[in-house]
């Protein structure tokens, strides 16, 4: 049985276009969450589904080959009608799937909707199973918890590739400052007092000086050009300024971004048995932040921390005041020598290099530029038996807060 449409289907596509991701190639960065997802659900097969107009694409796949199928086939196509998982235990005993052309081959499946921070669900996180099942409460969770990873990396995505080219306009609008200087202080201010004093004279007299006229119109056609460049400059500065893809920054809360960053992260580190030290609950840290991406970027720093931690490892979190209001993440070396993995990915994706590139770290890199637009300060250590270190520092929200 083929899934009605969304109720909001022409803007739910226009969300899923904006994002640039159909047809991309595959990313570590997903794989690692299908991947996981498998394991933690004891599943052969896991999808980051994309409900396109007409077929669904996936973006990340375990356990098959097949790259697209038509929507009217996808289950993921059902599960975006809802706001929270859709799980079918078995699909013979549900009459929307009995005549799935994909038998047998899909006979259990639990799909998390990704819904983006605007409520649009572009697709889901699924796992599948050829045999009937059920998952624990836990699993569920983790389902869940792992579903919004994904709609936060893609979200990220669009925000950093949205601030590289606002900063691009905004240095090439630094390059024509010379010229728009020029065009006020220079060459139109003769025009324009010749156009002030014959309107002054106008209005003093009631008179047309039909000599002042003609001077006034030979001027005005000779800077025609540089009064439209004039407009355009001031057209691209007004642009720049109200960019629909800019950060949305105001005054928020450190220490309950960081609460909220942990919580989201709990159930995916509790199938690893990794316990998460949350020290984040001292007083409020006042910074001036875009709280939805900021939030999204602390996430990913703690999920990538569980990620690149071995099963029964430590990570402690915790907000401070250094230079300013900081978070800090520490992901401690395990009592038996065992080191985590966190490191070199921290050092590599967003310190030695924190471009915008297709690499197996992009995510991390991507979170660097999204702090960098904070004015956040990264540290990053390692010490044997200490493990690794982060330290993100941000500006004060306020400069009388310095000396507190």
């Amino acid at each position: 049985m083929p899934a009605p449409l969304p109720s909001n289907e022409a803007q739910r596509l226009a969300a899923l276009y904006e994002l640039n991701v159909l047809d991309t190639p595959a990313e570590k960065d997903f794989d690692d969450i299908v991947a996981l997802a498998a394991t933690v659900c004891g599943v052969p097969m896991s999808l980051v589904t994309l409900i396109d107009v007409d077929r669904q694409w996936f973006k990340a796949k375990l356990g098959t080959e097949v790259s697209e199928t038509s929507r009217d086939q996808s289950l993921c196509a059902h599960a975006i009608l809802g706001d929270d998982l859709m799980v079918v235990p078995d699909t013979r005993g549900d009459r929307r799937f009995t005549d799935n052309p994909m038998g047998e081959a899909v006979r259990f499946y639990a799909g998390a909707p990704l819904i983006t921070s605007d409520g649009f669900a572009l697709g889901t996180l699924c796992v599948i199973d050829s045999v009937p099942r059920n998952l624990d409460d836990e699993q569920l969770q983790a389902l869940r918890a792992l579903a919004r990873q994904v709609t936060s990396q893609l979200e990220m995505r669009r925000y950093a590739t949205a601030l590289a080219n606002t900063t691009a306009r905004l240095q090439d609008l630094e390059r024509r400052k010379d010229d728009l200087a020029g065009l006020i202080g220079g060459e139109l201010r003769a025009p324009l007092r010749l156009i002030r004093s014959y309107l002054a004279e106008l209005g003093d007299t009631g008179m047309h000086d039909p000599d002042l006229a003609d001077l006034v119109a030979r001027a005005t056609s000779a800077h025609v050009r540089g009064f439209t460049d004039l407009l355009s400059h001031l057209g691209s500065l007004a642009d720049d300024g109200h960019s629909g893809d800019s950060l949305h920054m105001r005054e928020t809360d450190l220490t309950q971004l960081t609460q909220r960053a942990v919580e989201a992260v709990r159930p995916i580190a509790a199938t690893k048995k990794i316990w998460i030290l949350n020290q984040s609950g001292g007083p409020s840290l006042p910074i001036i932040a875009d709280p939805v991406r900021l939030e999204q970027v602390i996430t990913h720093l703690l999920f990538a921390a569980v990620k690149y931690t071995p099963p029964g490892g430590r990570v402690r979190v915790g907000n401070e005041i250094e230079s300013g209001p900081a978070m800090r993440l520490d992901d401690i070396d395990m009592p038996d020598g065992m080191r985590p993995d966190l490191f070199p990915h921290l050092y590599y994706g967003a310190i030695a290099n924190p471009t915008i590139v297709r690499g197996p770290d992009r995510g991390l890199a991507v979170a660097k530029r999204i702090l960098d637009a904070h004015h956040a300060t990264v540290a990053l250590s390692d010490r044997p038996g200490d493990g690794t270190s982060l330290h993100v520092v941000f500006p004060f929200a306020e400069p009388e807060l310095v000396g507190v």
